[in-house]
Order: C-alpha cells, then structure tokens, then sequence
C-alpha cells in the first residue's frame, strides 16, 4: 500500500481505525503534546507493555519543555527512550510494523508517522529439540520466534561476515524470512538461485519453512530432500561455516540448510561432539541399516519365488514348511506386513508418549505372534520385514523414501527375481546420482575419490584431518592450516 498519510490527524486516525475496524484487540490511545494531539495504536498482547508504558507513554506525557524544531525530530531525538524508532512515510509500512508488534504514533500537522519496536509477545523458550537429540554436546533448540532464532546463530558465530537478508512472502500473512550465510564462504551460484526462486513465489501465506522448501524445489517428483532441516542453531552454524545458505521462517523452529548434499541423510548431531573412531562405526551402520532396510524384503521374496537354488536346503525347507498354511501369496504377505509395521510405527509417533511405547509393545510381540500362531503371516517373511523396518529407524532422515524404495524393490524382486532387484538398485543408484540442489549436485563429494572429499562424507575423519571444506560448497577451501 503505498499511499501517504494526510496532514490531519483526524482523517488519518480514522484511516488508521477504517483498515483494521474489525480487530477487537487494536487499541487507540489519544493524547497531547504541547497543544499537539497525537495518536497511539497498538494490539494488545503483541506489544511488552512495560516498555510501551515507560519508554512511551511516560516520556511523551511527562515532556513541557519547547519544542523548537519539527515535532517528529524532537520525539525521535530528544523524547523517545525506545531502543528502535523510525519515520514512516507509506501507509502499506506502518501497518506492516503494527501489525509485528510495533506501535505507531500519528502526528497532528505532520504526514510522517513514528513506529516504535515495542514487541513483547510471548515465546515457547529455548528447549531441547524432541527429534534431535543428543548424547554429548549443545541441547538448545530454536523457538517459533524467528528473531530469537537469529539472535542464537549470532551467538554461535558473532563474526561481521555473517550476513543476513530480510524478506516478507505472503500476500496475506506477510510472513518474515531470513536468509543467512557468511560473506566470504557462500556459494554465490546457491545464493542466487535461492533468490531468485524466493522472488517468484506467491502465496496467502507462508507459516511454515516447510513451504519454502517445496516452493523452491525443482525435484518435485524425488523421494529425497534436496534441502536440510535442523532445529539445533549448532547444525545451522557448521553449516554456514561450510559455505551454506540458512532460511529462516517467522513461526517456525525449524531452519533450512542448503545446498544439501545426500550425505547427509546418514550424519548424526552426535558424530561431531563424539570420539572419531565412535562416530565411524555409527555412521558405517546407518549405511549399512539403509541398504538392508530397502533390500531385505525384496532379497527374501527374490530368493523364495525365483531362485530356490540359492538357498540351503534345510532353510529353504524351514521357509517352505511356515509358509505352506498361509493363504497369501509371498508378495501380498509382505506387502501386508510392511503395511501393518507403516500403522504401528505412525500410531505410535501421534499418540501420547506413554502410551506409544506401550502400543509398540504391543504390536510387535502380541500381534506379531498372534498372526503368526493364526497362520496369517509366516515367521521367516514377518522376521524379514521387521529387520527392514528396524533398519529403517537408523536412517530417520530418509525415512518416507525408505518405505517407497522398500516397496519399489519388493514388488521387483517378487515379479523378476534378482534381476529385477539389481536393475531397481540400478535405477535408484541413477536417481540418486542425478539430484541436484540449488545448482549443487547433491553427490558432488563423491566425484573426487580421495580421502579429503571423503573425510565427512562415508566416514567421519578426526577433526585435525579436516583441513577443507566441501569444494563444490565453498570456493574457500581451507578451514585450518595442515600441522606438519
């Protein structure tokens, strides 16, 4: 909105009160300053009231000496105790100010407003992060306050390289964003492309970072994420310092890192604030955990229905005796199955605390050996299946595309026996090979096999062996000098 107030402070008031004439919790305070009247607005509840009252009020109703220069200077300059305070000339500002928590002070004879930071809303608090936690290290947690938020990043790295943007996105909530990185390591060629993806968007609102992510993607079609997510400000500053860009969402405590590489899927918070040799053998079994939790079903079904040859015979002959009183077929079976462990696993994440833990119980030893003793399901194939999903747990950040690949592959390998499996594996390892984000490829750490492009990628190497940065993350290679 770009249109200027009048000089009449009657009119402007009642343009003020007009726009917003149906928010019961705007509140209008009239008042004067050596014979000049002024308005105040602001909403309750979203402003600190013990700052709008002696920051305020007291200095504007207390001040009787002359006002010997414009009105507006003189309560800038010589009046107002408030830490922030502006002039405002278009009205489409000022509403947006007021509307975040600002108030706004109109003027008789004067076309110019006053908007004063007053916010004061409250805030959940710094917690510890519910899906990321840790065994050793930082615990806090970004709140829904996206001001608190920058404020931790700064904390983490109070450098003058740290650069922040300020954008507003939404036609009706107007949503604040920032996008944070440090001057000299960014990657300019992610940073622009960023931009110029956020500059496209339109939309109502935006209430979550999840809808930058989606808005921005351009593999719209893929199972994995081409951008990180972390509620830990720790995550987000080793990002950054790796030549990253970080958006941050007003209302939401949960921050995009990108470019992002497919690493990262099986990187843990714990493997940074852990012994080296520890962190490996965490990270060498999420790989691991990965490959069988979309494998496993498929491998058992390929083995079974196609090559029976394979298999020893006093197995096979175990196999065949638990699955000759089931009805299904092997492919239904484990479909079944995977189908029933997906209900158990999500019924547990919504359901409070307590008692989630006691309906796993519950479904994994009760249900499973009921079907099992009912002859509904075979021992061998439910063993399979609850390995996969098991597995499946380790590697929580691929977690829907390890259910889509699971079934992909099984459906494979019961219909084309191992071929079909390896030339899904095939397709897979393709796709993977080909995700791209931000003009980054996301495997782009495993194009130069040396131990270097390795050292945070298949393995976690000892902090004084990672002298580099990612190169196609950061043109600013090195992150400590190599002792000799």
């Amino acid at each position: 909105m770009d249109k200027r107030l009048s000089e009449n402070i009657l009119k402007n008031t009642a343009l003020i009160k007009s726009i917003l004439k149906n928010d019961a919790i705007l509140r209008v305070r009239q008042f004067y300053i050596k014979n000049t009247q002024c308005t105040l607005f602001f909403l309750d509840g979203m402003v600190n009231n013990v700052i709008l009252n002696e920051n305020v009020l007291e200095p504007l109703l207390c001040f009787d000496r002359e006002i010997d220069t414009d009105i507006v200077s003189c309560i800038l300059n010589r009046i107002l105790f408030a830490a922030e305070s502006s002039k405002q000339e278009y009205i489409g500002e000022m509403l947006r100010a007021l509307l975040y928590g600002d108030t706004l002070l109109l003027i008789d004879g004067s076309s110019t407003a006053i908007t004063i930071n007053t916010k004061g809303w409250r805030t959940r608090g710094i917690t510890e992060s519910s899906d990321e936690r840790v065994l050793s290290g930082p615990r806090e947690a970004f709140d829904e306050s996206v001001m608190l938020n920058m404020a931790m990043i700064r904390r983490k790295l109070p450098t003058p390289d740290l650069c922040v943007e300020n954008l507003n996105i939404g036609r009706r909530s107007d949503t604040r964003i920032f996008i944070t990185y440090l001057d000299s390591l960014v990657n300019r060629k992610a940073l622009n492309i960023l931009r110029e993806r956020i500059k496209k968007i339109d939309i109502d609102s935006i209430l979550d970072s999840n809808y930058i992510n989606e808005l921005t993607n351009r593999n719209k079609f893929s199972l994995f994420k081409t951008a990180g997510s972390t509620e830990k400000p720790d995550i987000v500053a080793s990002r950054l310092l790796e030549g990253r860009i970080a958006v941050l969402v007003d209302g939401s405590p949960v921050v995009l890192t990108l470019p992002y590489l497919f690493s990262e899927n099986f990187q843990s918070d714990d493997d940074y604030y852990l012994n080296y040799i520890f962190a490996f053998s965490g990270r060498m079994l999420r790989y691991v955990c990965f490959f069988l939790s979309i494998s496993v079903p498929s491998l058992f079904l390929a083995l079974i229905t196609h090559h029976k040859q394979l298999v020893p015979t006093s197995f096979y002959l175990t196999i065949a005796t638990s699955m000759e009183k089931v009805p299904f077929p092997p492919l239904f079976e484990c479909l079944l199955l995977i189908f029933i462990f997906e209900i158990l696993r999500e019924a547990g994440l919504r359901v409070p605390q307590g008692m989630g833990n006691a309906l796993s119980i519950v479904g994994g030893l009760v249900i499973g050996q009921s079907a099992v003793e009912a002859g509904i399901v075979s021992a061998p194939l439910l063993i399979a299946v609850a390995l996969s999903g098991i597995c499946g747990l380790m590697v929580m950040r691929l977690k829907s595309a390890v259910l889509y690949l699971r079934i992909f592959l099984a459906l494979l390998g019961s219909m084309f026996g191992l071929f079909g499996y390896f030339v899904g594996v095939f397709f897979i390892l393709c796709h993977i090979f080909s995700l791209n984000s931000f003009g980054i490829n996301a495997t782009s750490s495993l194009e130069d096999i040396c131990f270097q492009s390795l050292k945070d990628t298949i393995i976690r190497a000892p902090w004084y062996k990672m002298n580099t940065r990612p190169i196609s993350l950061s043109k600013n290679r090195i992150r400590q000098e190599e002792k000799k």
